[in-house]
């Protein structure tokens, strides 16, 4: 397989945040022979190709070496660091008096900005893959942009008790990624939920059709939020 073709396979699979593992068990191949996939070892199948370009949310053209390949990938990144802005935001409009949030309300808080988005504008304001966990909807991508954000030094996390904790390290964060308007739905979901019990977000979420309605680990289509009752949607305090 072109070198080229594999270096662009890997580019998207970590612009999406995904593991080699998650992208081989999605193809239903095993990690190694995944692995040698993105080494330029083993041919990439036509089927493999077109599950690919679902997966990681690229075109064909793209994965196989296009020259507006590059482009997409750029856009990929993007919406990465797009949503590690929505989760920086989150945490500045979300945390309590004391700048901390844990966690798990810091994801419950991205995932109601996307999918609050797209009940008000047909369109998710990060375009990343949400899924069915335990605790509610987190996006592929969400474990590892915290790391990411730590590792740069923006946010600082610290375990409280049971639960993980993470503040900004800056007054303000970055919003040149975000609209006006996308900044102003973030903020006010914050003040909603400033204060507020982790448990509560938690369950609010459950209790939305996009969660109950997708089995677990099961990719959850934004547009089951547009099905909901606007009570469910925002909260009794919106």
């Amino acid at each position: 397989m072109c070198g080229q073709v594999s270096n662009n396979i890997t580019q998207a699979r970590m612009a999406r945040g995904y593991t080699q593992e998650q992208v081989a068990n999605a193809l239903g191949i095993s990690r190694p022979t995944y692995i040698n996939i993105e080494a330029g070892k083993k041919e990439l199948t036509v089927s493999q190709a077109e599950a690919l370009s679902s997966i990681l949310r690229v075109g064909i053209d793209d994965i196989l070496g296009a020259s507006d390949g590059a482009a997409a990938f750029s856009d990929v990144i993007s919406s990465t660091d797009k949503y590690k802005q929505i989760i920086l935001n989150s945490i500045h409009f979300g945390s309590d008096s004391d700048g901390k949030i844990t966690k798990t309300k810091l994801a419950k808080l991205v995932y109601l900005a996307d999918f609050i988005w797209y009940y008000e504008n047909s369109r998710p304001m990060s375009s990343m893959t949400y899924r069915k966990l335990p605790r509610g909807p987190v996006a592929d991508v969400y474990f590892r942009a915290l790391d990411e954000l730590e590792e740069d030094g923006t946010i600082v996390r610290e375990q409280s008790g049971q639960a993980i904790m993470f503040s900004l390290t800056e007054d303000k964060a970055l919003t040149n990624k975000l609209s006006d308007e996308e900044l102003k739905l973030i903020e006010k979901i914050g003040k909603v939920w400033q204060g507020k019990h982790t448990k509560e977000i938690v369950d609010f979420t459950h209790e939305q059709l996009p969660w109950q309605i997708c089995r677990d680990g099961e990719v959850i289509p934004y547009g089951l939020i547009t099905q909901e009752e606007p009570e469910r949607v925002y909260g009794v305090d919106w």
